[in-house]
């Protein structure tokens, strides 16, 4: 049995009963076997096959049992064929015509079943006498070479929807098709000199460089891409090939590249592996985060972010670049997952001071879906290649036909059709040259090309190749032997090889394994294309069993996508996959999952979790798949995940998976439902049968217990708990974790106005951070030190620390948090008299905030920006502003709740409704005064004094700024306007946990 691209004819006699009903049998029996015998040499002449004969109707196909480049034009010329041979007979017929993949069997009975069979008969029933209707397929299929008009669409009986259909009308009498080969380098010298010239600005500068080649399939990207290259001299160049199958396998290219860079094949022993990388890297943080990048490390001491393995990239990248100068060749971007591609603009935007130059080859599509892609950027150069030129197509095409017998005659068919495709124009020639029936034209589609010389193959090659399919672009030679019954492998990729349908690798990244890979990835495709189902799943089982014995775990991702599709392929076939099969697939899932999970690729670690729960449930499983949709902020997959587990782990008296999921409600509770008494109700049953030993489990039941009471202003017992989660992080040698925890006690006594005591915290979670090497433990310390030292008044020092933690934030794409870092630099920019630039960074922090779900740094940026509007004097718009902070805001949430109230005031006050505004803030004071947040009293009452100064009430304004005055007797902050806030705000939710397993 095999899967073929076909176009299948059927033609019927019109009004048979009628031909029969009164005649002399032996007269309807002689004419109708004349009819059989005129259709049946009129499909055989254009090459189809006679598949049955049935009443008096005929089914053929074309492109059984060997495709031609143009089956469905010959199907087609056949058609109108029959048509005048029926009218020479006196009759007449009806045709129908539809092309598509069906399943072809090599006996010599019934060769064909499929779609395309059904929707041919359905069409020759439609048809009126004398009609040929065609289907959407072998339309397609014919393209230009044939004359149609539309038919409407058809409700054909059996299918789903409505089917465009249309009439052939003729056939041209000079008819179009296709074309492929590597000739000469033409017609690309702009370009290559473009590239060029960005690799020498690239040295001059010593700066990253991203250049983006565009381009259809087989336009010649790679070529263009592989003549740079090979006339660099003086360079290390590494490049990395995304591929277009798999979950979890998101830094592929990188990990290509480094495993050349550190000389690390895929079936070395994962302590040989590190050794070679911690060689190749200086630093052994960074060897630690590229190792879990590509798959050298199997166990995961820790967790790191996508954020976090791009700084590791950059590093690694600058040590290479500072030795050599550095070209990184990421090949079909348009394929890679998200964060392979924030590693990409992260390395050209921070590389600095060390020359690399990133080449990006990727079809147009890349723009569909991210269309900012090199956008803003100062070193950042994009091309597109078109097709070639007349006169550069004729150049490919002479020195292509000088290798080949072909006759110069057809040099002009091929120019005319080929529309400057470098890879059509090689790839007809080939097929030309191998040979064919006297009657070959040039395809009309290059699927329909590469199936034509695929089916020009010897058996035995023809078989291999399609095993090689299943393994993927590229493959291995012991690995085609594993899945070949038969010897002689050698033999057929020698021929595959000289043929020019797979060529060898020059390294292999499995020891002793010679490699090959497919010329370009629609001869693989088309070739997969052609293995039955049943066979598929064989071969992907059998390979996935070679993978796991030759490279170990190295590959995982890998096996666990051939064991997913071998589990999909019969599930379909069958119902469901094998038991012993599903058991084995979601085992690869679930580990190649669990990977995903610790490089922070959660899209990735979500897809594959949630299969391998589909194949085999278990309680991890499902754990870990609603983790993923923690990762993602998925809320309500999270909230019905999560309660599930909860369930099950209670019932299966699991504690740790317990204690987790109720961090992950408690976090839900807290973050979108804004209901504090709830979130403190879970974290403590977490923390009730969370085992000693977890230490991030403890650790974050400790620290949102401490945050449901920061919401509610009793900043004590957020500091017993903060300090609970320091001594756990610090006892399970966490540096990231007591970071975390370190700097929110800095931000207790900030909110406190206890300075002194906040600054030597502030200045350990700094420490701690850099040790760590976390990049959002980082971005959290600095932060913490900028809302110090603005407190202190050291406003340019503040506004830096806080701009280092901006943009340590945007490298780890923290949304919340980033938030936070910008509405600090609002206030501190309309401290330091910039309104303007104040706005933009308020502005900004709600734009992040509204789709997130984190109800208390929202109602902070939106109550923040009313008050600044107020300063500028636009009243409407800020009572606006300030009355959709008070709605955002948590019934629970102390603080914004009482500074909401404030910013409403401070409108009301300047709109002339001072006793509403009063009211207002004697609200606010009370809310406030029930809590620990000094800093936020101290802002009440600031504005309750400005109220009442305003209304001629002096006396009362004055006994409020003494008050103020002994209370806060060193609080004088330097800032240039009065009326301008002191500090950033310390109210607010703090960052949430990030669903750590470890």
């Amino acid at each position: 049995m095999e899967r073929k691209l076909a176009t299948v004819l059927f033609v019927d006699l019109v009004d048979s009963t009628a031909l029969v009903r009164g005649a002399d049998p032996e007269v309807v029996r002689r004419r109708v076997t004349t009819f059989f015998e005129r259709a049946a040499a009129c499909i055989e002449h254009h090459g189809g096959t006679v598949e049955k004969f049935a009443g008096d109707a005929v089914m053929a196909a074309f492109g059984i049992p060997r495709s031609h480049e143009d089956d469905a034009e010959r199907a087609i010329r056949a058609a109108l064929a029959i048509l005048g041979a029926v009218e020479e007979l006196g009759l007449e017929a009806r045709i129908g015509v539809e092309a598509g993949e069906v399943l072809a069997d090599e006996t010599d009975e019934t060769f064909a079943t499929g779609e395309a069979v059904n929707v041919a008969a359905r069409l020759q029933q439609a048809a009126g006498p004398n009609e040929i209707l065609v289907g959407p397929g072998a339309y397609r299929l014919a393209g230009p070479a044939v004359e149609f008009t539309e038919d409407g669409h058809h409700a054909l009986p059996g299918f789903g929807g409505d089917l465009t259909v249309r009439r052939v009308v003729a056939v041209a009498d000079d008819p179009r098709p296709f074309p492929k080969l590597s000739g000469v380098f033409v017609g690309r010298e702009s370009e290559l000199e473009l590239l060029t010239s960005n690799w020498e600005r690239t040295l001059r500068a010593s700066r990253a460089h991203l250049f983006t080649i565009y381009g259809d399939p087989g336009v010649g990207k790679s070529r263009l891409a592989h003549e740079f290259v090979a006339a660099l001299e003086g360079a290390t160049v590494l490049s990395g090939r995304c591929l277009p199958y798999g979950e979890g396998i998101t830094y592929w290219p990188l990990a290509e590249m480094v495993k050349v860079a550190a000389g690390i094949a895929d079936d070395d022993p994962v302590e040989e592996a590190y050794r070679k990388l911690r060689e190749c890297c200086e630093d052994e943080a960074v060897a630690d985060l590229i190792g879990l990048a590509v798959g050298v490390l199997e166990a995961v001491e820790r967790q790191s972010t996508p954020q976090e393995i791009s700084w590791a990239a950059r590093e690694w990248a600058q040590q290479l670049a500072h030795a050599q100068p550095l070209v990184l060749v990421f090949e079909d971007i348009h394929w890679s997952e998200e964060p392979l591609l924030e590693l990409i603009e992260h390395l050209a935007s921070w590389v600095r001071e060390a020359p690399l130059l990133i080449v990006c080859l990727a079809r147009p599509e890349l723009l569909d879906v991210h269309p900012e892609w090199g956008g803003g950027r100062m070193r950042a150069t994009s091309i597109e290649l078109e097709p070639l030129v007349r006169a550069e197509s004729e150049e490919l095409t002479d020195s292509l036909l000088a290798e080949t017998e072909l006759e110069p005659e057809t040099r002009e068919e091929i120019l005319r059709v080929a529309e400057g495709n470098p890879l059509f124009v090689e790839e007809t020639i080939r097929m030309l040259a191998e040979g064919g029936d006297g009657r070959a034209r040039i395809p009309d589609t290059l699927q329909a090309l590469i199936a034509a010389r695929i089916d020009r193959l010897p058996a035995p090659a023809k078989a291999t190749l399609q095993r090689a399919s299943v393994i993927g672009r590229l493959f291995w030679r012991g690995a085609l032997a594993s899945i070949s019954p038969e010897d002689g492998v050698d033999e057929q990729l020698d021929e595959l090889h000289r043929r020019e349908f797979v060529l060898p690798e020059e390294r292999s990244t499995i020891t002793g394994e010679q490699a090959f890979r497919f010329k370009h990835v629609l001869i693989r495709e088309v070739a997969y294309s052609g293995v039955p189902k049943e066979a598929r799943a064989g071969l992907h089982r059998s390979f996935a069993g070679w993978l796991k014995e030759r490279a170990g775990e190295e590959l995982l991702e890998i096996r666990a996508y051939h064991l997913d599709q071998a589990a999909q392929l019969l599930a379909e076939l069958d119902g469901k996959a094998p038991a012993e099969l599903a058991h084995e697939a979601a085992e690869a899932l679930e580990a190649a999952g669990k990977r995903a999970l610790a490089r922070e690729a959660n899209q990735s670690a979500r897809k594959l979790l949630l299969r391998s729960v589909e194949l085999e449930p278990t309680l991890d499983r499902r754990y870990r798949a609603a983790v993923a949709a923690w990762r993602l902020a998925d809320f309500p997959a999270l909230a019905s995940e999560m309660e599930e587990v909860l369930a099950a782990a209670r019932e299966a008296g699991n504690a740790e998976l317990e204690g987790r999921s109720l961090n992950a409600l408690a976090d839900v509770a807290l973050g979108r439902d804004a209901d504090s008494a709830r979130a403190r109700e879970l974290a403590e049953q977490a923390l009730a049968v969370l085992p000693a030993d977890d230490v991030s489990g403890r650790f974050d039941a400790l620290m949102i217990r401490g945050r449901t009471d920061w919401a509610e202003g009793s900043l004590a017992e957020d500091t017993r708990f903060t300090k609970e989660a320091v001594a756990v992080a610090r006892e399970g040698g966490r540096k990231d974790l007591e970071s975390t925890a370190v700097q929110h006690l800095a931000s207790i006594f900030v909110a406190r106005m206890e300075i002194a005591e906040a600054e030597p915290l502030v200045a350990r979670a700094c420490e701690l951070a850099e040790e760590s090497g976390s990049i959002e433990a980082r971005a959290h310390a600095l932060a913490s030190r900028g809302r110090l030292l603005s407190m202190k008044g050291d406003l340019e020092d503040a506004e830096q620390a806080f701009e280092d933690a901006r943009a340590l934030y945007e490298e780890a794409g923290a949304g919340i948090s980033l938030a936070r870092a910008l509405l600090g630099l609002g206030w501190l920019a309309w401290r330091l008299g910039d309104l303007e630039r104040s706005e933009r960074h308020f502005r900004d922090s709600i734009r992040i905030l509204k789709p997130l779900e984190d109800r208390g740094t929202l109602c902070e940026s939106q109550r923040s920006l009313a008050q600044l509007l107020v300063a500028q004097g636009r009243l409407e718009e800020a009572e606006r502003v300030a009355l959709e902070a008070r709605k955002t805001v948590g019934p629970q949430d102390q603080t914004s709740r009482s500074t909401t109230r404030m910013a409403l005031a401070i409108v009301r006050s300047a709109q002339g409704k001072d006793d509403e505004a009063e009211k207002l803030l004697r609200e606010a004071l009370d809310v406030v005064s029930e809590t620990d947040f000094v800093y936020t009293r101290y802002e009440v009452l600031r504005a309750l004094s400005g109220v009442l100064a305003k209304v001629g009430r002096d006396e009362e304004a004055a006994a409020i700024e003494a008050e103020l005055a002994a209370d806060f007797p060193d609080v004088t902050w330097g800032q240039p306007d009065p009326k301008a806030p002191l500090a950033a705000p310390t109210s607010g939710t703090p960052a949430r946990p990030a669903g750590r397993l470890r």
